[in-house]
């Protein structure tokens, strides 16, 4: 992964819980770097072990830091980097969603040696879509899920995000089921 994702881990541990913690992880996870570079690539074990160390530093479970950051991601991350792209996505949340698809080939252009996951859309109705994940990396589905709920947040939508089929459980990909407006409970 590059080293953007990692920065971001750096920025959200900080703004969350104090530098001290995110000294504590990185001597945790065995990272002697000082600050990672953005536009560097990682290997994801790296990252992963940043997550890893996190759960114990903390005292949270994996799935409550990837959601987290996730939403992260959408919120602070993804927003200042990525204003502009993210203007031109959409107007709201449901067009936003539609673009999703195209926007990691965007974001591949600034980023030649990223294997970005894969997202299809299927089902679009006036209120829900479902929103197909492929990656190859393991784990992330709740990243996913909290990178869907941050893109509402940002646009302000109150929206339910469900799993729906589970890559981990044996299917070939993950699946959300993404609802707003007369679709909620």
């Amino acid at each position: 992964m590059y080293g953007l994702v990692n920065k971001a881990i750096e920025d959200l541990v900080t703004i969350k819980f104090g530098a001290d913690k995110w000294d504590a992880i990185k001597r945790k996870a065995g990272i002697e770097v000082d600050s990672f570079i953005s536009n560097d690539a990682y290997p994801d074990c790296i990252t992963y072990g940043l997550v890893e160390a996190a759960t114990e530093v903390l005292q949270l479970p994996a799935s409550t830091i990837l959601y987290a950051f996730g939403e992260f991601w959408v919120l602070h991350t993804a927003k200042k980097g990525y204003g502009d792209m993210l203007s031109a996505a959409g107007r709201d949340m449901p067009e936003f969603l539609d673009y999703l698809p195209q926007f990691h080939t965007r974001v591949a252009l600034l980023f030649p040696h990223l294997k970005p996951p894969r997202f299809e859309c299927s089902d679009r109705r006036s209120n829900q879509i479902t929103m197909h994940y492929f990656s190859e990396r393991k784990g992330l589905s709740v990243f996913v899920e909290g990178l869907l709920n941050g893109v509402a947040k940002l646009y302000e939508t109150p929206a339910l995000v469900e799993q729906t089929r589970f890559k981990e459980k044996g299917d070939d990909h993950d699946e959300f089921l993404v609802r707003w407006g007369d679709a909620l409970p």
